[in-house]
């Protein structure tokens, strides 16, 4: 009969408990990886109908340009459909090239010539097509921390998938983009619609320092410092704001667009605002951090119902963005779910 010293079952034991570890580390890093190649392909998905849609609009300015009789003009027409027609085409390794070469064709066209409506169209193509491929970067960026870790290739957690890639193109501010207006600022920022378990949406009351009579309403965030992904952006914020830690992989979106132009603390700025849900127990916001002019702005602070936001608007102090009590129901869907909406376009 065979007989086990208590040495010998505390080290069976401290082995198995190092192998079930190990196996439930390999087991949940795996269904990451999953969840962040999916997230990829989805991006990238997003990004390839952003450039397809811009393409189908530079082919509409060619046609436009087309009848111009200037030689100028029908020169730059042709280049265009060209370009779009290849850009259609080409195959994902060659996309950048042809891509960037079409930015900066459509980036040298002189808008006035176009009628407005199509001047709209491209400022909105341009848009979409930065913020997929912002979102498709920072896809690609976390899949490749979390596969490239050397436990994750040594036990090829990753499978056989292959490795995703960055798309690089040039970001370009141009005409088409701008809204027409001499701003002084313009900005990419990232916001949470931050859910507590009641449903209710934190809200921060401020003012314009340069109108400290006028109070208005808004959500969690701020803009997007250099070198810093949306996702990123908005957990810094959440936390300088209120002091609530986060993670960003429990973030659900960007599910909400929007671009607004405003005077603040004496500028005109122009702001791209991209949203995101999150769920979170209630707690008592406490900045952390917040600078000079968000100390003079920020007053106050509220959990609302779609009740308490409607009873705010109709007391004349405005809750940005427009219609959030009509809004909350997408917010919590997406809060509450597994993968990430579609962006959509709101005021």
């Amino acid at each position: 009969m065979i007989t086990f010293s208590a040495t010998t079952i505390l080290v069976l034991t401290l082995i198995a408990a190092i192998v079930i570890t190990i196996g439930v580390w390999a087991y949940t890093t795996a269904n990451r990886l999953d969840r962040l190649h999916v997230r990829s392909d989805q991006a990238r998905q997003a990004l390839d109908a952003a450039l397809a849609r811009r393409a189908v609009v530079a082919r509409s300015i060619a046609t436009v340009l087309g009848v111009d009789i200037g030689t100028e003009q029908i020169d730059q027409a042709r280049r265009l459909a060209v370009l779009a027609d290849r850009a259609e085409r080409a195959d994902w390794q060659d996309r950048e090239t042809i891509e960037n070469r079409l930015a900066a064709a459509l980036s040298a066209i002189a808008i006035d010539r176009l009628p407005p409506q199509l001047v709209a169209e491209l400022a909105d193509a341009e848009a979409r097509v930065l913020i997929a491929r912002r979102f498709h970067n920072d896809a690609v960026r976390d899949t490749l921390a979390l596969r490239t870790r050397r436990p994750v290739r040594i036990l090829h957690l990753g499978g056989t998938a292959p490795l995703p890639t960055y798309f690089e193109i040039a970001e370009r501010v141009t005409a088409a983009a701008s809204t027409g207006l001499e701003v002084d600022t313009v900005r990419t920022s990232a916001r949470i619609v931050l859910l507590d378990e009641e449903n209710r949406v934190l809200l921060l009351r401020g003012r314009d320092p340069k109108v400290p009579d006028v109070e208005f309403w808004f959500t969690i965030g701020g803009g997007v410092d250099p070198g810093e992904s949306l996702r990123e952006a908005a957990i810094r914020e959440l936390y300088e704001e209120t002091g609530y830690p986060a993670d960003s992989s429990a973030l659900r979106g960007p599910l909400w667009r929007r671009v607004a132009v405003f005077p603040f603390n004496g500028e005109l700025i122009r702001s791209e605002e991209l949203f995101f849900a999150l769920r979170a127990k209630n707690f008592e916001p406490n900045p952390a951090k917040l600078d000079f002019i968000e100390r003079r702005s920020i007053t106050g602070n509220k959990w609302c119902t779609p009740a308490d936001i409607a009873a705010l608007d109709r007391a004349g102090e405005t809750v940005y963005p427009y219609h959030l009590d009509q809004l909350l129901s997408e917010a919590i869907a997406a809060a509450d779910g597994d993968a990430d909406p579609e962006v959509r376009s709101i005021r």
